[in-house]
């Protein structure tokens, strides 16, 4: 998958504001925007807002200052001919393409790899008597596909799932569910596609034991081993203290 990006990026950049005692609210609002990697199509703006309406604003794409109100008008008509706005379009370089190919380098094309469990869930359906689930953890950017697949053919009916959870640190979460009766001998999939990965991946289902009689099991095996260290450690010291050990025959 190739790194994912809005169509119709628009970074907002920066944002400087002046406000008065008596109640006005002047402020200035640079944008950049951008819709491809390549950054042919980068737009710097420049707003200027005053109690809520925009009465002034530089396109670099036009390379002028455009009017909204009469003040607005007479300003863009002045910075057009006193050379500001050839000032305002460096910015398009030394600001916008700057800030955005940093942007596309260290955060947007940054990923991190999914990972992907696949485990047994109870059932809820009364036509199937085994629920499968695939979840997917700590995963960059957003953009996630899940996709069961009994014997290598994509399973569709009785596929169920969320939608991607967003968990606060920059990392997504999402889980998908199948409900199916299994059948002797066949192999059931997730495959996971994203852009962390160069092609997508399977993880297989395991059914030979279930998880929830597994973690007994494991849980069962570890105090027998314990109890057995106990019962060899109380034998030991039990023949040490024995040792030596004079027997008095009573009369």
């Amino acid at each position: 998958m190739s790194p994912w990006f809005p169509s119709a990026f628009r970074a907002l950049a920066a944002l400087s504001a002046l406000s008065a005692a008596d109640g006005y609210f002047y402020y200035f609002q640079h944008e950049c925007r951008y819709s491809s990697a390549d950054l042919k199509d980068t737009e710097y703006l420049e707003r200027r807002i005053f109690n809520k309406l925009e009465f002034l604003r530089y396109n670099s794409t036009l390379n002028k200052y455009i009017g909204y109100t009469e003040i607005g008008v007479y300003n863009a008509e002045k910075f057009n001919t006193d050379g500001e706005s050839e000032r305002q379009h460096a910015y398009l370089d030394t600001y916008c393409k700057i800030g955005a190919a940093l942007y596309f380098q260290r955060i947007l094309y940054h990923t991190v790899e999914p990972t992907v469990k696949v485990k047994t869930a109870k059932a809820s359906s009364e036509r199937h008597t085994t629920k499968l689930q695939c979840s997917a953890y700590d995963f960059y950017p957003e953009g996630i596909k899940l996709k069961w697949l009994r014997n290598g053919e994509e399973v569709k009916d009785g596929v169920t799932a969320t939608e991607e959870l967003y968990d606060g640190d920059w990392y997504h979460q999402i889980h998908s569910y199948l409900e199916f009766t299994p059948q002797s001998g066949e192999t059931i999939e997730c495959q996971v596609d994203h852009s962390s990965l160069k092609q997508p991946k399977t993880y297989k289902w395991d059914p030979s034991v279930p998880e929830g009689v597994r973690n007994k099991v494991i849980i069962g095996t570890s105090g027998l081993v314990l109890g057995l260290v106990l019962s060899i450690a109380g034998f030991v010291y039990y023949k040490k203290k024995s040792t030596g050990r004079i027997l008095v025959p009573s009369s």
